[in-house]
């Protein structure tokens, strides 16, 4: 085994000219590689996906990063997506049972964006799809015309749960987050506990339940300049005791009892 853990990344299958790429922004690769201090496995979205058990055998930890692209509806009975909506039915596929066999096995799992939409989705919850139409909320999506540091810069406070892990890891009660998403949570899953809400309410970061291990979701991007804002490194840094944990673990157990769920 190696020196270093490994965590999976999961990819996006893009289409450039003809050809099908299974991609991954570097931006979640270097605090997997600088902070976490992991070997970055990327995980394809092949047409037939890959088995989830003997993928998670060989991982430490999943990470599930932002995309361009929206969960299908038909996965939590939603409306069909308006025409001109980018979806990716190969990530689908990949991410929603590889999310549940990873809580079930005690894989440590972030979650960011898209993550976060597909941690709710795959647990049983659902999700709006125009979040800025809904009364109340602000819109929450970035302006393309904006150079990428303003895009991802603080945006708006969200406020943490007072009986949640972020409120005791970071000893804050409101953080400032960057916002780059135009869905989010509707219907929470039930093994889902919510651990930050934004000021017009919209559900922001959540926890998996009496999980085994670290399974945290969170709609903002702490991945852009993880090093800098303190509670995006402490995020990542609590990600990495998770991941160094589990492979310490599975080093002293043999791979084929590792492949058993």
């Amino acid at each position: 085994m190696s020196q270093r853990p490994v965590v999976g990344i999961v990819c996006d299958a893009e289409k450039i000219g003809k050809h099908v790429f299974h991609c991954v922004g570097e931006k979640y690769i270097i605090p997997v590689v600088e902070i976490v201090e992991a070997l970055p496995w990327l995980v394809p979205v092949l047409p037939e996906p890959l088995d989830p058990d003997a993928l998670l055998a060989r991982l430490d930890g999943l990470l599930l990063p932002g995309a361009l692209s929206n969960v299908d509806p038909a996965h939590y009975g939603g409306e069909p997506a308006r025409p001109g909506t980018k979806q990716d039915s190969r990530r689908d596929r990949t991410a929603l049972p590889l999310i549940r066999h990873a809580i079930d096995r005690g894989v440590p799992l972030l979650a960011i964006c898209r993550g976060f939409q597909e941690l709710n989705v795959a647990l049983g919850g659902t999700l709006y799809q125009h979040l800025h139409e809904q009364p109340g909320r602000r819109d929450h999506r970035e302006r393309d015309a904006d150079p990428l540091d303003v895009q991802y810069g603080p945006a708006h406070p969200v406020r943490l749960a007072p009986d949640g892990l972020l409120r005791r890891w970071l000893g804050l009660e409101e953080i400032m987050v960057n916002s780059l998403h135009g869905q989010g949570i509707r219907d929470l899953a039930p093994s889902l506990a919510v651990e930050a809400v934004a000021d017009d309410g919209t559900i922001e970061a959540v926890r998996v339940r009496d999980a085994a291990s670290f399974a945290i979701g969170v709609q903002w991007h702490p991945e852009w300049k993880a090093a800098a804002p303190p509670h995006y490194r402490e995020l990542f840094r609590r990600f990495a005791a998770a991941v160094h944990a589990h492979h310490r673990r599975r080093a002293e157990r043999p791979l084929d009892q590792e492949m058993s769920p």
